[in-house]
C-alpha cells in the first residue's frame, strides 16, 4: 500500500530528525574533549537562525569491511549557507562525531558542493576542521576526494574568501587545504595541524615531541607561521573570525564593508609629536602610532605572535576599511628578515586581491644581516615582498616615521615602486644607510689620520645628518609627497584615501607573474 501524503511528511520530519541528532554517546565524548559538536560550532558562528543546510540526508557508498553496515545521514560533515552579520557565507563543518571526522568520497562531494556554491554567488567559504584525516575504508577515493577539494582552493584564491577554523586534529594531506585559504584560526589545547604525527616522527626521525608541541595552536602562530590566530576556546574563535570578516569583501568585485565613522577625521593626537625618541637607537611602540591615527584607536592585527618586527592588520579610516602594515622598531630594531617579508608579502597580496587599501608605517633600519639569514635565502624571500608591493594595484598611502634605509627603503611601499601618497614626519631619515656607518666609509681615509678619533667623528655624523638624514632631500625630489606634522598624519591619510578611492591602474596583460617563491 503506498504512503499517504501524512506519512511521507511525517517520514522527512523523521528523517530531518535522525540527521539533526547525532549519536548521543559520541556527542558526550566530543564535550569531554572540551569541543563543541560541528553543529554546535555552525550555530555558534552564524547568524542566529540563519543556517540553510544541504545535503542533510547523504550517505556513504562503500561496503568494504563492514561499512554497509552504519550509514549515518551526513557522513560526517555538515554543509550549508546562513549569514553573519547579516552578509552570506558558505560553511562547512566536519563532524568528529562520525567515524573521527574522517573524509571519504560523499563527504568531499559535498565540500566541494559547497565550495562551488559559494565561488558561483560570490560569498566567502568557511570551512571548520576537526577531522581524523583520509577515511581508509575507501581508499584511493578518499585520496581523489582531498585533491579535488584542493583544486577548487586555488581556483577560489583570489575570487572568494576562504577561511578556515582548526577545531580539532588537521593532519597529513588535510593540511593543505586550510593551507592554500587566507587566514587559519586555531583553538588553543584542541586544535593540532601536521604533516605527520608524533609516532611516525620517533620512528623515521628519533625525535620524541607531543601533538602539541608538533602542531598546536601557538606553535603555529608563533614558530611556523602556518595560522594567523590563536582563541583561548572557540567561542573566542568565532569572534575572531566574525571581526576578521568585517573588514573584507564577499568577493573579488565588491568594495570593502563601510561603516559609517564615529571618530572626527580631523582628529589630532597631540601625542603623536613626542612619540619617536630624541635617541635614534631607542625603540618605541609602532601600535601605538597606528591606533593613534585609525578610526577609533581599533587596530585588528593578524599574526600578532610571529615575526613580530614586521605588523600586519585591519583598521579603518573614515569608515574605510585599510590594510596595516608597520615595521616595528621594538622588535629586531624593525629589520625586514625572511619571516617578516614572507608574513607581510602574504598579507600584501591579500589586500590587493580584495581590493583593501594599503597603508604603510615605515622605521626600518635595513634587511637582516648574518649568515643564517643568507643561507636560508633573504635575497629570495625579502623579494617577495618587493614583488607583492610592486604587483598590488590598490591604493597605496605610505608614512615614514624614522628610519628608512637602504634597499629596504624602496622595499616599504616608495614613491618608486609606484605608492600613491607618501608622506614623512619631520623624524624621518632616508638615506642609503646609517649615519654612523655611512661617515666611516665615506671619510675613512680622514678618520684614519684623524688625532682626535671621537671629536671628528661626532663633527662629520652632525654635519652628515644635517645634510642627508631627513626627509627634504627625498622631498625635494618629488619621492616624499609632504612632510607632515605627526599630529597631522590622520587627515592626510584620509584625504588622500579619499581621492585614491577611484584610482584605476592595470597592469600588462598576462597569464601570471612568475613570484620568487
Amino acid at each position: 500500500m503506498s504512503q499517504t501524503t501524512a506519512e511521507k511528511i511525517a517520514e522527512l520530519r523523521r528523517r530531518r530528525e535522525q540527521a539533526a541528532s547525532g549519536d548521543p554517546q559520541a556527542v558526550t565524548k566530543q564535550h569531554e574533549r572540551g569541543k563543541l559538536t560541528a553543529r554546535e560550532r555552525i550555530d555558534g558562528l552564524l547568524d542566529p537562525g540563519s543556517f540553510v543546510e544541504l545535503d542533510a540526508f547523504a550517505v556513504h557508498r562503500t561496503s568494504a569491511f563492514g561499512m554497509e553496515k552504519r550509514k549515518p545521514l551526513g557522513d560526517g560533515v555538515i554543509t550549508g549557507h546562513g549569514t553573519i552579520d547579516g552578509r552570506a557565507v558558505c560553511v562547512f563543518s566536519q563532524d568528529f562525531t562520525v567515524f573521527g571526522g574522517s573524509l571519504g568520497e560523499v563527504f568531499a562531494e559535498k565540500i566541494c558542493k559547497v565550495m562551488d556554491l559559494a565561488l558561483r554567488m560570490g560569498v566567502p567559504c568557511i570551512g571548520i576542521n576537526d577531522s581524523g584525516g583520509a577515511r581508509i575504508q575507501e581508499g584511493v577515493v578518499s585520496l581523489g576526494g582531498y585533491a579535488e577539494i584542493f583544486y577548487r582552493n586555488v581556483t577560489s584564491s583570489g575570487v572568494i574568501p576562504q577561511l578556515s577554523i582548526i577545531a580539532g586534529p588537521c593532519a597529513g594531506g588535510a593540511v593543505y587545504s586550510p593551507a592554500m585559504t587566507d587566514f587559519i584560526l586555531m583553538v588553543k589545547g584542541s586544535s593540532q595541524m601536521f604533516i605527520t604525527g608524533p609516532d611516525v616522527i620517533r620512528t623515521v626521525t628519533g625525535e620524541e615531541v607531543g601533538f602539541e608541541e608538533l602542531g598546536g595552536a601557538m606553535t603555529h602562530n608563533s614558530r611556523s607561521g602556518v595560522a594567523h590566530f590563536a582563541a583561548a576556546d572557540e567561542a573566542e574563535c568565532f569572534e575572531q573570525l566574525r571581526a576578521l570578516l568585517s573588514f573584507i569583501p564577499s568577493n573579488n568585485l565588491d568594495e570593502p564593508p563601510y561603516i559609517a565613522p564615529s571618530d572626527l577625521p580631523d582628529r589630532a593626537d597631540e601625542a603623536l609629536q613626542t612619540i619617536i625618541p630624541d635617541n635614534p637607537r631607542k625603540p618605541y611602540d609602532m601600535v601605538q602610532i597606528i591606533e593613534a591615527v585609525v578610526d577609533d584607536a581599533y587596530f585588528f592585527e593578524v599574526q600578532p605572535f610571529w615575526a613580530k618586527n614586521i605588523v600586519i592588520g585591519f583598521a579603518r579610516l573614515d569608515g574605510h576599511p585599510v590594510g596595516v602594515v608597520a615595521n616595528h622598531p621594538m622588535h629586531l630594531a624593525g629589520t625586514l628578515d625572511i619571516d617578516s617579508s614572507v608574513k607581510a608579502a602574504r598579507f600584501v597580496r591579500f589586500c590587493d586581491a580584495f581590493n583593501i587599501p594599503l597603508l604603510t608605517f615605515v622605521d626600518v633600519p635595513g634587511f637582516m644581516p648574518g649568515t643564517q639569514q643568507e643561507y636560508g635565502g633573504i635575497i629570495r624571500h625579502g623579494a617577495k615582498l618587493l614583488y607583492a608591493y610592486c604587483e598590488a594595484t590598490v591604493p597605496k598611502l605610505t608614512v615614514i616615521t624614522r628610519k628608512a634605509y637602504g634597499g629596504a627603503y624602496d622595499v616599504m611601499a616608495s614613491k618608486h615602486i609606484r605608492a600613491d601618497f607618501n608622506f614623512a614626519w619631520p623624524t624621518a631619515e632616508i638615506a642609503v644607510m646609517g649615519v654612523d656607518a655611512a661617515v666611516r666609509i665615506i671619510f675613512r681615509r680622514e678618520l684614519a689620520e684623524a688625532s682626535d678619533l671621537q671629536s671628528r667623528l661626532a663633527e662629520l655624523v652632525g654635519d652628515y645628518q644635517e645634510r642627508f638624514a631627513n626627509p627634504y632631500v627625498a622631498a625635494e625630489r618629488g619621492y616624499l609627497d609632504a612632510v607632515i606634522e605627526p599630529r597631522e598624519t590622520r587627515l592626510a591619510l584620509i584625504r588622500a584615501l579619499k581621492l585614491a578611492r577611484t584610482k584605476r591602474q592595470h597592469l600588462p596583460s598576462r597569464k601570471h607573474g612568475n613570484i620568487p617563491l
